[in-house]
């Protein structure tokens, strides 16, 4: 399999253990927009130390309207995205909220045809139609099952979905000049910094430095942020980012999986067929296009 696609998979899989966290952190008190001010602020200042020991020099901007694409990646993607996403998974589960996340691809795909001129591949087209097929067996939607979906869910689900749309083609336009982990820092600081003003600190003091709290609150901004979005957009620098997109729909899977094995959340046999085809369609993904023979080429030769 190309590396970046498991570059890529491996940054989903580690984000499909959000859940596992912000369960956690909610049980005790906080709400879904305190809970991204921990992620975005935690990611952040373990990006700032590493990036300081490690290459200091990678946190110059070379231009300061550069910051725009940061604007893109922190506040319109990851602020709004994480707020729809916990929000969703607050009122709803685990596996209908990451569900629904991953219509993600579709917008992905078509922007990107229009801004990057990324190719429509059939395997592209097939692996985007299986993906959405997978994605609606696994949030309940086929068959129709109105109990599990309220208005809210939607529009939360379907807003995350756009603000995850946007962070590929935001980073998609910063990896020209920057690489994965300058653009993975600077996206939550962006982030931190329009979240952290309005953090109830004084509300939440004595719960947010008992130790337990701090363990979850270290989990979800190491593994599934900043580690997983370091690999995730590293991944995106070497292929399409509908690609990307598309290949990213693991998440739901491992989602899935926390989903029912830890906090024992409903599955059914029509969940497991929507998981398997968001791994076939992964498959689908990675296949090469045979290669055409030159016709006149082979005839000359004769």
């Amino acid at each position: 399999m190309n590396k970046a696609f498991i570059y890529i998979i491996v940054g989903a899989a580690l984000w499909g253990t959000i859940g596992w966290y912000v369960k956690h952190l909610y049980e005790f008190g906080f709400t879904p927009m305190e809970v991204v001010t921990l992620r975005v602020f935690t990611a952040a200042v373990l990006l700032v130390l590493y990036m300081i020991t490690i290459s200091p020099k990678k946190m110059k901007l070379h231009r300061i309207t550069d910051i725009r694409y940061f604007l893109g990646t922190g506040i319109l993607s990851i602020t709004f995205f994480n707020f729809c996403l916990f929000t969703a998974m607050d009122i709803s589960t685990i596996p209908v909220a990451t569900a629904l996340l991953y219509t993600a691809p579709a917008i992905v795909t078509i922007l990107s045809y229009f801004l990057f001129n990324e190719s429509f591949t059939r395997n592209k087209l097939l692996a985007l139609i299986i993906t959405i097929f997978g994605t609606c067996l696994v949030v309940g939607l086929v068959p129709l099952n109105l109990g599990i979906l309220s208005f809210g869910t939607i529009l939360f689900g379907l807003g995350s979905a756009l603000g995850y749309a946007l962070y590929s083609i935001f980073s998609k336009y910063a990896l020209k000049h920057y690489s994965s982990l300058t653009i993975t820092t600077y996206t939550f600081i962006v982030a931190a910094g329009a979240l952290l003003p309005f953090f109830p600190f004084v509300e939440k003091f004595d719960i947010l430095f008992r130790p337990t709290v701090l363990l979850y609150a270290f989990g979800l901004g190491f593994l599934p942020t900043a580690a997983a979005y370091i690999i995730y957009t590293y991944g995106l620098q070497k292929t399409e980012a509908s690609k990307a997109s598309i290949l990213s729909t693991i998440e739901p899977v491992v989602a899935t999986i926390i989903g029912i094995s830890i906090f024992k959340e409903p599955f059914s046999t029509i969940q497991m067929i929507g998981m398997i085809c968001i791994i076939s369609a992964v498959i689908i993904l990675q296949r090469k296009r045979p290669i055409k023979r030159n016709l006149n080429v082979d005839r000359r030769s004769s």
